[in-house]
């Protein structure tokens, strides 16, 4: 790869950066925490954090009930301890004694006060009230409603209890997400809508300054009651986030020290980072360390199911054996080494990815290739070397035009005749929601660490556009079982369901899995303590930055 060439607009934009950063950090002699967010945030209120930018923030600033460590167990974090009833319905939580909001002027005497069990009744009825409009809300849709209420209720200071309106075993996982967050009435009340740039949490960094686009500062909570061995958490004294919109920008910034982490990798850098292999460049081994680790993240072709919609006559792509051709047609593994760097698995298993707990994804049979047995099927299903086989039009977007284009060639010297659509990621979401393309690039990032979540997409109750289920597969045996699992209250053999009805959807080939993707962190090296796990979450309270 040519050096890369640093452009006027770059060189403005880094200077524009130094400037900001001179601006408003009075962190200097501290130890400061800096990432790039190039996508920026859009709100610091857990309410609205649906994407990963507003995420990794709000988990630094807000604590939930419980918690996720790296191996995607539930821990506790607020709660010291729950019990659930036989039936499964109702939740019930003993909180901690010792958990305080941060210090701020919503409260009487600027101090922030004890968190107790009536916070998280006011911060989830908040979730659920349409009056937020809250994308979140979705999480307590498995909570029983009395008279138009659901039922979280407080016993006490300490006991907070929740009931179900039937058995669903991962709702303890939902739990963990950063929308259960539990904030303060007291600031909604001073703040309103300007809660999404004043936040007000109990997490282990507070509130500093936000200049929308610029910078946000985060510092530590010097009050926090989580602790590692005798040593109170968080280690770090603050955090920086920048927003440099320019991936080669904030490639260069790190480079100059100036980030100690970059997360995931662009294409205008990865083979100056990383080997073919996917392993860091021994020539910046001496400066950058790389973690990195599975993320549950399912990259897929879907195909429109659903005869009613679009008929077998107008959809080749309905004959199983075509499907299963398709499956057959293209190198995963080869796919993976030239166009990302063996970044991530090659997808020859099911749709619910390596990393989750419970879940045996080694006895999934997926597809491997072979094209001699594509070529077969094709002929089985009346198209020798694809003689009268109508052209297949695959729908994707700009960032994965490159993929789609090596796997259009595959499949072509097969016998197809692929065509690509290319359409705006806006666009073509509408159009796969609403069922307006047969054949589409998708890809499902866990909202929760069960295996359900992937595996909702193929429950004949959850066809788009209510639920997610973008292919409308339907199938009776695997209704059946998706029911079963969801009374199901002991993981392992909740994920013997899981396992099979994953290999059902395989043998019918609704999708075509291209692979399970990665999480990929570079760091400067004297940065320890930083983890990686499957949902890609970013976690500093434990981090340690070395002068």
């Amino acid at each position: 790869m040519t050096r890369l060439k640093i452009f006027p607009l770059i060189i403005l934009l880094v200077a524009a950066m130094t400037s900001c950063r001179q601006r408003y950090d009075d962190t200097e002699g501290k130890t400061v925490f800096r990432y790039n967010e190039s996508a920026g945030i859009t709100s610091l209120d857990p309410a609205f954090c649906s994407n990963q930018a507003n995420i990794w923030a709000v988990n630094q600033l807000f604590n939930g009930l419980v918690q996720l460590d790296d191996n995607l167990k539930v821990k506790p974090c607020i709660a010291r301890s729950w019990t659930i009833s036989d039936d499964g319905i109702t939740y019930t939580f003993h909180l901690r004694s010792d958990v305080y909001f941060h210090d701020s002027p919503a409260f009487t005497n600027k101090k922030g006060r004890k968190v107790v069990a009536g916070d998280f009744v006011y911060s989830f009825n908040r979730i659920i009230n349409p009056a937020t409009a809250s994308p979140g809300a979705w999480v307590f849709a498995q909570v029983e409603q009395t008279d138009g209420h659901p039922v979280i209720r407080a016993l006490n200071d300490t006991t907070l209890i929740i009931k179900l309106k039937t058995p669903f075993p991962p709702f303890l996982g939902l739990l963990t997400a950063q929308y259960c967050s539990v904030i303060p009435h007291e600031a909604i009340e001073k703040h309103g809508a300007d809660f999404r740039r004043m936040p007000l949490g109990t997490g282990p960094f507070r509130f500093k300054m936000w200049k929308e686009g610029v910078k946000l500062v985060l510092v530590k909570n010097s009050n926090y009651f989580e602790t590692r061995g005798d040593l109170r958490l968080p280690f770090l004294d603050a955090v920086a986030v920048t927003f440099i919109v320019d991936k080669q920008a904030a490639f260069l910034e790190f480079m100059k020290g100036n980030l100690d982490m970059m997360s995931g990798i662009d294409v205008s850098y990865k083979d100056e980072l990383l080997t073919r292999e996917g392993k860091l460049n021994p020539k910046y081994s001496d400066r950058i360390s790389l973690i990195t680790g599975p993320y549950l993240n399912t990259e897929y072709l879907g195909i429109l199911m659903d005869t009613s919609i679009i008929s077998h006559k107008e959809n080749v792509l309905a004959d199983l054996k075509i499907r299963q051709a398709l499956n057959y047609g293209f190198d995963r593994t080869k796919m993976m080494r030239y166009l990302r760097n063996n970044i991530g698995r090659p997808g020859t298993g099911g749709m619910v990815p390596p990393g989750l707990p419970y879940f045996d994804d080694k006895s999934v049979r997926g597809y491997d290739y072979d094209p001699v047995l594509a070529r077969k099927l094709l002929a089985d299903a009346g198209f020798p070397r694809g003689k009268g086989l109508p052209p297949v039009t695959l729908s994707t977007n700009a960032s994965y035009l490159d993929l789609c284009k090596y796997i259009q060639s595959s499949l072509n010297e097969c016998g197809f005749d692929i065509r690509i659509d290319v359409t705006p990621p806006g666009t073509l979401r509408d159009m796969i929601a609403l069922s307006k393309v047969p054949f589409f690039r998708g890809s499902w990032i866990a909202d929760y660490p069960d295996a359900e979540n992937y595996l909702s997409l193929f429950y004949s109750q959850n066809f788009s556009p209510i639920g997610p289920n973008y292919t409308h597969y339907s199938k009776l045996e695997f209704d059946r079982l998706y029911r079963l699992a969801a009374n199901t209250a002991n993981d392992s053999l909740r994920g013997i369901l899981y396992t099979h009805m994953d290999n059902l959807v395989m043998q019918d080939a609704p999708v075509i899995i291209l692979y399970y993707d990665q999480v990929l962190r570079f760091l400067q090296k004297n940065i320890a303590g930083l983890t990686t796990n499957p949902l890609n979450l970013l976690t500093l309270k434990t981090v340690k930055k070395i002068k």
